[in-house]
């Protein structure tokens, strides 16, 4: 089973950002992967570029942590993109430790919509 977990609320800065994922986040993810979920997705809001690299590093931190759990990373704007990303990764036994970066899209949005 994969649980979700919608990140929000985090600071426009990127070391900001991070400081507040880890201080406030963190807790609460070891938390939910301690409960017995095999895979952990979290959902992250559309952020400038600078905040990447703060959460692929985390994300890989995490999935180490966590293995053999799973722990990825969706990155955008909630939607059907997003929800089939999710779809897409509590069936992909293979994947830990990624950001998935989705575009918002409408009625044709799914797992095929990542950002390059």
């Amino acid at each position: 089973m994969q649980a979700v977990l919608r990140i929000e609320g985090l600071p426009d800065s990127a070391l900001d950002a991070a400081t507040a994922f880890h201080a406030h986040y963190l807790p609460a993810i070891r938390r939910e992967l301690a409960s017995g979920a095999e895979a952990l997705a979290l959902i992250f809001p559309l952020a400038t570029y600078d905040h990447t690299g703060w959460r692929k590093a985390a994300l890989a931190d995490l999935a180490r942590e966590a293995a053999p759990k799973r722990v990825n990373g969706v990155e955008g704007a909630e939607g059907e993109g997003v929800e089939a990303v999710l779809q897409w990764l509590a069936h992909a036994p293979g994947i830990t430790g990624q950001l998935l970066p989705v575009e918002s899209g409408g009625a044709d949005s799914g797992a095929g919509n990542f950002r390059n």
